[in-house]
């Protein structure tokens, strides 16, 4: 933590990560100035005023609170897609490093697979294969970034084959298992934990497409994406409603991103204490 925050990047990811969870844990509270999904078409395209902080939409709906649930949906699907991706990626990049043989012939060929199909394409036809809903969005940007997970994690796991210690491990009749978790798996984390990170700023910035090509959430949810997809046609007379939202994800994209590599500088040994 000493070595994260002693950089500009990670103290600035460190802010913005807070500011979104602490904005995402208020709306999970109901913490709100106006009721999100609540209409007044006489105050429809209201500018930003002490009333409505961030303007209000063509129905007249608060954009402070539809952001603010915007975000903690978006961060819901993303958190849930990492973690699918994680899981996944994550143990089937070990397998195919440790293990090789069969298994790290059909993972390489599944990841290349997925690869040679670009990242916004493969989720638009998952997420048309399942439907609409925040779980089936996480589930196909999970799968989308699985690739991503096997290769970064498979090659230090191939080097950390032959090692002493995994040697030594074996040599005193340690299971196949019992190696994985209790000695390649510890050796990973660092990587895993900034892969994470960044890997967040991916998902949300893929949700949001998915979103804003109406293949997100359905409606009455407030969604990050739909709400910059609907206010395409405003922006020229009522930029507000462009603004909240555009800037709440540019946010949440830089800052996961700043913290990422502040985390990859921290976990860096070449770096120094």
């Amino acid at each position: 933590m000493r070595r994260l925050t002693r950089t500009v990047n990670g103290r600035v990811g460190l802010a913005i990560l807070t500011l979104l969870v602490t904005a995402s844990l208020a709306a999970a509270a109901g913490l709100l100035p106006h009721l999100p999904a609540v209409q007044h078409p006489d105050q429809a395209l209201q500018a930003p005023s002490g009333e409505y902080w961030l303007g209000t939409d063509q129905y007249g709906r608060d954009l402070f609170s539809r952001v603010l649930v915007g975000l903690q949906l978006s961060l819901r699907i993303s958190v849930v897609a990492v973690l699918i991706s994680t899981l996944v990626g994550a143990m089937a990049g070990i397998g195919a490093g440790f293990v090789r043989g069969w298994l790290e012939a059909i993972v390489l060929r599944g990841t290349d697979i997925l690869f040679a199909v670009p990242s916004i394409l493969l989720a638009l036809a998952i997420v048309t294969a399942l439907g609409h809903g925040w779980l089936n969005s996480a589930i196909a940007v999970g799968i989308v970034y699985v690739p991503i997970f096997v290769r970064v994690v498979r090659g230090p796991v191939l080097a950390m084959r032959e090692a002493d210690f995994i040697l030594a491990g074996r040599g005193l009749g340690f299971s196949t298992w019992r190696l994985l978790l209790g000695h390649v798996l510890p050796n990973v984390s660092g990587i895993l934990i900034v892969q994470v990170t960044l890997a967040l700023a991916w998902a949300f910035l893929t949700e949001a497409s998915l979103s804003f090509l109406g293949l997100g959430p359905p409606a009455p949810a407030a969604s990050l994406g739909k709400m910059v997809s609907d206010a395409t046609s405003l922006a020229a007379t009522a930029w507000w409603t462009l603004a909240g939202p555009a800037v709440a994800i540019v946010m949440a994209v830089i800052g996961l991103n700043l913290l990422g590599d502040a985390l990859r500088d921290a976990f860096d040994p070449s770096t120094g204490t």
